[in-house]
């Protein structure tokens, strides 16, 4: 059950501001692989830019507070945004959560195909996202 960082998700009502000022201030470019397909028709359908270092991503998704309820979900990922790590092995993940009483939100495919993606809080609020590739 390994965790390696993948991406931090910033919340915003301005994507193309935030995208122009990571890439032309901050010198960040967009990733050319390993890139989210979003699925806008299963509770979360805003805009989001990608930008990267070369190693961890910058996903600016648009603010969206009710995409939990649309997606049936406590944990809402757009509504102040979160950190996200991978892992090889979901299951793991989740029973590990399970036994440490942690509850999360099991997102499965809903925002990105390909990824199953589970959100929770950490003890100060803020949302983690742990994802496994699929496909």
């Amino acid at each position: 059950m390994k965790l390696v960082l993948h991406h931090i998700n910033l919340a915003t009502d301005r994507v193309e501001d935030m995208e122009a000022f990571y890439r032309d201030v901050l010198g960040l470019e967009v990733p050319q692989t390993d890139i989210p397909v979003l699925e806008k028709n299963k509770g979360y359908a805003g805009d989001v830019a990608f930008v990267w270092d070369g190693a961890i991503q910058t996903h600016l998704a648009r603010r969206d507070a009710q995409a939990g309820f649309r997606a049936g979900q406590i944990v809402n990922p757009v509504a102040q945004g979160h950190i996200a790590y991978r892992t090889d092995d979901i299951a793991a993940v989740m029973a590990h959560l399970d036994a440490k009483g942690v509850p999360y939100s099991d997102w499965g495919n809903r925002a990105v195909a390909g990824w199953h993606q589970i959100f929770f809080y950490d003890p100060d609020g803020n949302v983690i996202e742990v994802h496994q590739k699929t496909t």
